[in-house]
């Protein structure tokens, strides 16, 4: 969930980027965060008057490349509709935004990954309906992107930035030199752990000190195994869900992966807060990697050359018998921007202004595909191939052709169930519980 690193504004994601501890800030807190990249704490320029917008953002690369220009060029053309922005460090942010909420004193425009956490917001009123308001724009954006932000069939937060699918990344040079193909299934995977052992490279990288990493394979292997329906019954609060036997043959996938040394000595202790992950696969430590779209802005800026000529990227590999279609994508569809209820008529009024005509203009949208980011929105595919981006042409086609994209589970599920989701994981991918403990433990949250 940019992201952090950079899981949510892509590049930078981002980080949700960036921003990598976004997503344990979100859980942490049962609140979402609300983003914008940045520099720490400085304001987006000029003082801050009653009737101002406002935003808030945590630091990251996004404020000088896509978002900070945008509001620069907003605040210059529209002196009567003022969003000013405040950025601050990841664990500063956290403490503020949650007594902000709790206080009723949040910042004008909030950022989710929508999921659970709008879900609250539009249960505890603290989010305006916006169905009216961004009618006319509704049309510009991938419709399974937008349909995110609807709620009980009301428009409730909007797209702000990339589409972040999970991507199956590899280093070439490693593969060929260990004479391992890229994997287009399962049995492939397993099949090049010994000879990838042998070559003394890890198969994978895995940032499992982070935790939301390790979702990662659960979420597509779950997909592969079992479809969609597995995890709607989830989403659904239906009793026992958990137990389905495709989760459950998932996670003993995972724990067989795990036994056979598949992944990177040490990878619990391994961060990717740090971009610790995205390093060992570009200095030639480990030959594969399960990330976000958002690192690919971390590969630009910290092996460039790598980029260029060993960077390989696909979808996860299919697993032979399984139920989910090889097309499917999980990850993030995008990052949603909603207007707080607490904001008085005059602030809600330029919020709405702002993110119905500031984001994603045509500006918005060219400086993204620059950064290597693809946007939600429709007919941008002449866009981003002139852009030269083969990589955000691959997103975009992906996302596109995808017959389900399935948000990530721990933004996709209510703060209590994804917190206890990602230590239970963590837990798996320790060996410290079974399979069907997992199942077990996890079936006691439904409802929460």
């Amino acid at each position: 969930m940019k992201l952090h690193s950079q899981r949510i504004f892509g590049p930078a994601r981002e980080g949700r980027r960036g921003n990598r501890r976004l997503r344990t800030a979100l859980l942490a807190g049962g609140i979402a965060a609300l983003m914008f990249g940045a520099t720490a704490c400085a304001s987006s320029g000029g003082t801050t008057a009653a009737s101002d917008a406002t935003a808030w953002g945590l630091t990251g690369t996004d404020q000088t490349d896509v978002l900070g220009p945008a509001f620069d060029a907003w605040n210059k053309a529209n002196p009567t509709e003022q969003v000013k922005a405040n950025y601050f460090a990841n664990d500063a942010y956290k403490t503020k935004i949650r007594t902000a909420i709790g206080a009723g004193s949040a910042p004008t425009i909030l950022y989710s990954w929508a999921g659970g956490t709008l879900d609250s917001y539009v249960k505890a009123g603290k989010v305006v309906d916006l169905t009216n308001s961004v009618a006319s724009a509704k049309g510009k954006y991938l419709p399974s992107v937008f349909g995110q932000g609807v709620v009980n069939g009301k428009t409730y937060a909007v797209p702000m930035n990339a589409v972040t699918p999970i991507m199956f990344y590899f280093n070439k040079d490693v593969l060929k030199k260990a004479g391992v193909s890229v994997p287009k299934n399962w049995d492939d995977i397993l099949a090049a752990i010994p000879k990838l052992k042998a070559a003394g490279v890890a198969a994978f990288s895995l940032a499992g000190a982070s935790k939301w990493p390790e979702l990662m394979w659960e979420e597509y292997l779950v997909d592969r195994v079992a479809g969609p329906d597995a995890f709607n019954a989830v989403m659904a609060g239906k009793k026992g869900s958990w137990s389905d036997p495709g989760i459950i043959k998932a996670n003993t996938m995972i724990q067989q992966l795990v036994s056979a040394g598949g992944f990177v000595d040490g990878f619990s202790s391994v961060t990717a807060d740090s971009n610790a992950d995205v390093a060992l696969l570009y200095t030639g430590k480990a030959a594969m990697m399960l990330q976000g779209a958002w690192v690919y802005g971390t590969f630009q800026t910290q092996a460039a050359d790598f980029v260029k000529s060993g960077l390989g990227y696909t979808t996860f590999p299919a697993v032979p018998g399984g139920k989910g279609d090889p097309a499917d994508i999980v990850g993030n569809p995008s990052g949603y921007f909603s207007v707080s209820s607490a904001a008085s008529k005059a602030q809600q009024k330029a919020a709405v202004s702002f993110l119905t005509k500031g984001v994603f203009d045509s500006g918005y949208i060219d400086r993204m595909i620059k950064k290597g980011q693809v946007p939600p929105i429709q007919n941008i595919d002449s866009k981003i191939a002139s852009a030269g981006s083969d990589f955000g042409t691959g997103v975009y086609n992906l996302t596109k052709a995808a017959p389900n994209f399935q948000m990530s589970w721990d933004q996709a599920l209510p703060p209590a169930q994804a917190t206890a989701l990602l230590t239970n994981l963590d837990q798996l991918f320790n060996k410290q519980i079974t399979p069907q403990q997992f199942s077990d433990n996890m079936n006691k949250t439904i409802g929460q």
